[in-house]
């Protein structure tokens, strides 16, 4: 764990081009059935004139997915081609994430820092015990600054900080985004010939989107539906698991405490709290056996 930080006066919040707003051009909006948040479908251009066609949250513009990239010879309504169609299709919403190499606006991100059309990240990001999450540029190990994320030591409050790992950050809101948005954007900005590193904030978002180890809080969430209606107990999800157990007069039964465990109710041997996260195995495991459904069912 890293150690206490305060700000110092060259300690700044890692900018995000509010360009973003002048660039992107909304092309329609659409309200998915399953949660009821509405996501809007927008045009982006890049620097080598392409266009990228994106389906994001329209109140925060995280979860952002790729819906098409266009070429930069192809007509400018295209862009408006493509958004309708997309919209039409009833089937829409499974694209796969936008990345900093689709954004590619590493050529143009010294251009961004240094115009008057920047902005820090709107508001910190808050977990349930009221601390709060941002990118700042902290002073590196050699003579460049680097982005990291950082956790403030009291509920509410900005200062002091500490630096933690975008899994850490993850791991305390129990959710991908917008931490994941927020930084591939800060990645974006921050590109190759910038005079601040980027190399430790990349390798974790790389490792978090590569790790076995997923969040574990939709699983939970599953379980307890399941229990609430009383179609299953926890010790008939364990069994279904081949996770068993026997008393001293041989009857059988599950293995609650494992099961427990592997979703985040309990606490991991040694630990004082539950763990956020779980071996994708293992939650396929819970998913096919414990409550017959398929694991994208459970996966955050």
């Amino acid at each position: 764990m890293s150690t206490l930080t305060t700000p110092e006066p060259h300690v700044r919040d890692a900018a995000a081009p509010r360009s973003d707003a002048r660039r992107a051009r909304r092309l329609g909006h659409y309200v998915p059935s399953d949660d009821g948040q509405t996501r809007e479908i927008v045009s982006v251009k890049r620097p080598d004139g392409g266009t990228l066609v994106i389906d994001r949250l329209a109140s925060t513009l995280a979860d952002a997915r790729l819906v098409a990239h266009l070429a930069p010879d192809e007509p400018a309504e295209n862009a408006e081609i493509v958004g309708q169609l997309y919209l039409a299709d009833q089937t829409r919403g499974h694209c796969r994430r936008l990345t900093v190499q689709d954004l590619n606006w590493a050529h143009d991100a010294d251009s961004a820092r240094q115009s008057d059309d920047t902005a820090t990240q709107p508001t910190p990001l808050r977990d349930a015990d009221g601390h709060l999450y941002r990118i700042r540029e902290l002073a590196g190990a050699g003579s460049l600054s680097e982005l990291r994320w950082t956790r403030s030591s009291h509920p509410g409050l900005d200062d002091p900080f500490e630096a933690v790992s975008l899994r850490d950050v993850v791991g305390a809101l129990e959710d991908y985004e917008p931490a994941r948005t927020v930084t591939v954007q800060a990645l974006a900005v921050h590109g190759e010939g910038s005079d601040v590193s980027v190399c430790r904030l990349a390798g974790e978002l790389e490792r978090l989107e590569r790790s076995p180890i997923v969040l574990n809080r939709r699983l939970r969430e599953a379980v307890a539906h399941r229990l609430a209606r009383g179609e299953l107990s926890l010790s008939e999800i364990a069994i279904r698991c081949g996770r068993v157990k026997r008393d001293r007069r041989g009857r059988l039964s599950g293995e609650t405490s494992w099961l427990a465990r592997r979703i985040g109710q309990l606490p991991e041997g040694g630990q004082d709290q539950p763990t956020p996260w779980v071996h994708s195995d293992t939650l396929a495991l819970i998913a096919r056996d414990g409550l017959a459904v398929s694991p994208n069912e459970v996966e955050l």
